[in-house]
């Protein structure tokens, strides 16, 4: 059994879920008036729903790729500053006056 995802990831998965449904509810159901879906709302439906499915695939995608690259820099960053840190506390002890 897998574990289960924290309440933030639902919450953004949900968010995401909600506006899909939105943007292809308006863009392809035309007519209230009837309790089923005509056979070119239900197509447009599947159309609209699997090009933001895919969409987001693609991004995601990208992103886990991009990650590693940006976590290097970030470390890289990190230790520049904390090098940067170490050698001007090093000189502000050196510079202390002594008694």
């Amino acid at each position: 059994r897998l574990p289960a995802p924290p309440l933030f990831q639902l919450r953004d998965f949900l968010l995401v879920y909600n506006r899909m449904t939105e943007l292809c509810f308006r863009h392809c159901v035309s007519n209230l008036n009837y309790r089923l879906l005509t056979g070119r709302e239900e197509t447009c439906l599947d159309s609209c729903a699997g090009k933001l499915v895919r969409s987001n695939h693609r991004l995601v995608s990208a992103y886990v790729a991009l990650m590693p690259s940006i976590m290097q820099r970030r470390a890289s960053d990190y230790e520049a500053g904390a090098a940067r840190a170490s050698q001007n506390s090093a000189q502000a002890g050196s510079a202390a006056p002594t008694a």
